[in-house]
C-alpha cells in the first residue's frame, strides 16, 4: 500500500466509522462486537473496493455492508452460544436491578426489543434521518414495505412504552 492509498484509506476510516460502529451496535447489541464487525467491513471494502460500482454513496455502500454483516452475525452460531451464555449468567443476578430513569435510555431499550425488520426501519429513519427512499435503496426494499414496517415499528414502541408518557409516539 502506498502513501496515498494509506491516506485515503484513514480519511474513509475517519469519515464512517463512528457512524458504521454505531448502526451495528444498534443490530447487536454489543460494543466489542460491532467494533469487529466494522472492521471487517473495512477490511473487505479495502481488498474489494474495485467492486464499488459507484451506484450510490460510498456511505450507502458501506451501510449495506455493516447491515448484512450484522444480520449475518445474528444468525451465527457464536451469537447463539453468546445468548445462551448470558442467559445463565444473567439468572444469578439480582431480578430487579435499577429502573433506569433516562427517557433516551427507556426508548434505546424499546427500540432494541424490536424484531430486526423493525428495529432498522426505526434507527435508519429516525436516529440516522434518513428519508424513506434511502432506507429503500440501502435495504433493497420497496419504499411501500418500508412505510409499512415504519407503522408496525412505531405500534409495538407505543405498545412496549404504552406505560410512559410519550407525546411523539402518542401524537403521530
Amino acid at each position: 500500500m502506498n502513501q496515498l492509498e494509506d491516506e485515503r484509506f484513514r480519511y474513509l476510516i475517519n469519515e464512517h466509522n463512528d457512524y458504521l460502529l454505531q448502526l451495528s451496535y444498534l443490530y447487536v447489541k454489543d460494543w466489542n462486537t460491532a467494533e469487529d464487525i466494522v472492521q471487517e467491513v473495512f477490511i473487505k471494502y479495502w481488498v474489494k473496493s474495485e467492486q464499488f460500482q459507484g451506484q450510490s454513496s460510498l456511505r450507502t455502500y458501506l451501510t449495506r455492508m455493516t447491515i448484512n454483516r450484522s444480520k449475518d452475525y445474528l444468525k451465527s452460531w457464536r451469537y447463539r452460544a453468546q445468548t445462551l451464555t448470558n442467559v445463565f449468567t444473567d439468572s444469578n443476578r439480582t431480578k430487579n436491578q435499577l429502573i433506569l430513569q433516562d427517557e433516551q435510555l427507556i426508548v434505546a431499550e424499546a427500540v432494541l426489543s424490536l424484531p430486526i425488520k423493525f428495529r432498522e426501519v426505526i434507527i435508519l429513519y429516525y436516529f440516522n434521518e434518513l428519508t424513506i427512499q434511502n432506507i429503500s435503496n440501502i435495504l433493497v426494499t420497496s419504499e411501500s414495505t418500508i412505510k409499512y414496517r415504519l407503522k408496525k415499528a412505531k405500534e409495538r414502541l407505543k405498545d412496549i412504552l404504552s406505560t410512559q408518557q410519550w407525546e411523539v409516539l402518542l401524537n403521530e
